[in-house]
């Protein structure tokens, strides 16, 4: 009897741990738009039928925008060689860009791309986005900082944890749908991420959307930038000087 008992609750653990395991999404191409293979991306958002992308490397970081059906960059900004230009976001009519090791951010007229002020945090700036009332910004922790978009100051931080185990390498930030997708640095992952606990409800496997052996530098020139669509519903995708900018939608766990 009590190896009968003992029996049934391994067996109701095994049952609770498989319910509990993250679910993991795969992915479906609607379209592949052409990208410049010279953009080391790190940021990147669609608005009013643009792209808006921050590129990084020290000498070569920049902010573009950038036509969405031809990979045009219809507009540019050259960051001073001194900084490595890192995530971005649009609030009201700025444009708000990190660094990486500076602990300094720049503050654009998005119309203009015209330098308004600088602004400074403590540790890395990896990536930014935002909701209606907050940016939220990565630092390659698991800890997302929550800004005041009118200071650009913190207001406060969530643990990013995926069944209890915190989640590192968050890097480029995307507001979806009430939840943040977040690259996984030097993974084929996105994180979907519940803003309110920091729980990941979900992952997004990209694993095989693009040939990475192919590019200049394999080993870096990852899986990075994400930007969604909210009026038309599309989610777009890319990475580090990939030639290749993807709209997908998402299958789910178990489909075909």
């Amino acid at each position: 009897m009590i190896r009968r008992y003992c029996l049934a609750l391994a067996l109701g653990a095994l049952a609770c741990s498989a319910q509990a395991a993250t679910p993991v999404y795969g992915y479906r191409v609607v379209h592949v738009y052409p990208h410049d293979t010279s953009a080391y991306t790190e940021g990147l958002f669609y608005k009013d039928g643009y792209l808006y992308e921050s590129t990084g490397e020290a000498g070569e970081s920049t902010v573009r925008k950038v036509e969405l059906e031809t990979g045009k960059v219809v507009q540019r900004h050259d960051v001073p060689d001194a900084y490595f230009g890192e995530g971005i976001v649009d609030w009201n009519h700025e444009l708000v860009q990190l660094t990486w090791k500076d602990q300094l951010g720049f503050v654009y007229d998005l119309a203009s791309f015209k330098q308004l002020r600088t602004f400074n945090y403590p540790g890395e700036g990896w990536a930014l986005t935002r909701d209606s009332k907050h940016l939220y910004m990565s630092d390659g922790s698991p800890v997302l900082r929550i800004l005041d978009p009118n200071t650009l100051t913190a207001t406060g931080s969530v643990m990013v944890t995926d069944n209890g185990a915190p989640v590192s390498n968050l890097n480029e930030l995307e507001w979806v749908k009430g939840e943040i997708y977040a690259n996984v640095w030097m993974t084929n992952r996105i994180a979907r991420i519940d803003p309110a606990t920091g729980n990941v409800t979900g992952w997004i496997d990209l694993t095989g959307l693009l040939d990475v052996s192919r590019l200049p530098d394999p080993g870096n020139d990852v899986l990075n930038g994400i930007a969604y669509d909210e009026q038309h519903d599309r989610l777009f995708v890319t990475g580090k000087r990939w030639p290749k900018l993807f709209e997908i939608t998402l299958v789910k766990p178990g489909a075909p």
